[in-house]
């Protein structure tokens, strides 16, 4: 992770008598990313901390009564679980700017809202963690793995359909608890949130993209703002990296083309090399039974257009019916 900080900027800068508000959910993780955008504005604008209000919103994905449940996000909303209220205090004006694990995010923001700052990215792989096993390969045939994802579990299905996957939702913290209790074998959790909580201990070890493509934008933290307020747009700016925008340009692309939700398993990551872009995606039937995968090379200027162009040629190679939710 690039974590090198920004150069101090002079701009009409919050005081400690109204500080900016940033708005978070209140999961651990989700308070560590708070935090961190916190830290990054305070080196690049020369603040206080008073200067900044951390703000908790109660998000409709950290229902304990849902998390407790194990339903499925497909059965009880969106992407917009984790979303809905913090838009909502932005729009009301409640808090300032609001902190999102990118991955979270539809690819539509409400009318008067904007995503145009990017923290630099973390570790964009997923994480193995178990208990008792050492490596994916080395759990045992019908093995219990957990997961909330599904992209994981069409992933996993489709390169290990020996395994019995479950539903396996909450934070980090819920997830390794379950864990202990023995209700499944084995988990993946992001890299990302392992670091950023301190916790990369907790991982057996990383799992590389070759083997298992990430979900797009995994590892970013974005930062949404009201599309009128030209003073945060400003303090924004100086922490904005622009590499993580340039790919999260591409991958997001490719996953609203591709119309993507939590109800249908899609994979992406692009990386950089200079001003050139790799782009690679994959779509899976939701059982595992079928992938589908393929890339693009181009410059950085047309990363949209290379993850539209990606999206098409994959929808163009699925038959009928392949999402499940496709005719």
């Amino acid at each position: 992770m690039d974590s090198a900080m920004p150069v101090p900027m002079t701009h009409d800068l919050p005081s400690p008598a109204l500080p900016l508000r940033i708005g978070t959910r209140g999961s651990p993780l989700a308070l560590a990313q708070a935090h961190e955008t916190r830290r990054r504005l305070m080196a690049a604008h020369d603040l206080p901390e008073a200067a900044f209000e951390i703000v908790v919103i109660k998000v409709s994905g950290d229902d304990r009564a849902l998390i407790a449940a194990d339903k499925p996000l497909k059965e009880i909303g969106n992407k917009g679980l984790f979303t809905r209220e913090i838009e909502e205090a932005l729009l009301d004006g409640s808090i300032d700017i609001a902190v999102h694990s990118m991955k979270d995010m539809p690819t539509a923001q409400p009318s008067g809202l904007l995503l145009d700052c990017d923290l630099p990215r973390e570790d964009v792989r997923d994480a193995f963690v178990s208990p008792g096993v050492a490596r994916m390969a080395d759990l045992p045939q019908g093995a219990v793995v957990g997961s909330s994802s599904l992209r994981r579990r069409a992933q996993l299905a489709n390169r290990r359909p020996d395994l019995t996957l479950v539903e396996f939702r909450g934070n980090v913290q819920t997830r390794l608890k379950k864990l202990e209790d023995g209700v499944a074998a084995a988990t993946f959790l992001a890299m990302a949130g392992l670091n950023r909580l301190g916790l990369t201990h907790v991982a057996q070890g990383a799992i590389e993209v070759d083997d298992m493509l990430p979900a797009v934008a995994q590892g970013a933290i974005g930062i949404e703002r009201r599309m009128a307020d030209s003073r945060v747009a400003d303090l924004l700016a100086a922490i904005h990296h622009a590499p993580t925008g340039h790919r999260l340009t591409a991958e997001r692309s490719f996953l609203a083309t591709l119309d993507g939700s939590c109800e249908t398993p899609i994979a992406g990551l692009a990386v950089l090399d200079g001003t050139a872009m790799w782009l690679r995606g994959e779509i899976l039937r939701p059982d595992g039974s079928e992938a589908i995968q393929g890339d693009r090379r181009g410059p950085v200027a047309d990363a949209a257009a290379m993850g539209a162009d990606l999206a098409r040629d994959l929808l163009g190679q699925a038959p009928a019916g392949f999402f499940g939710w496709r005719s």
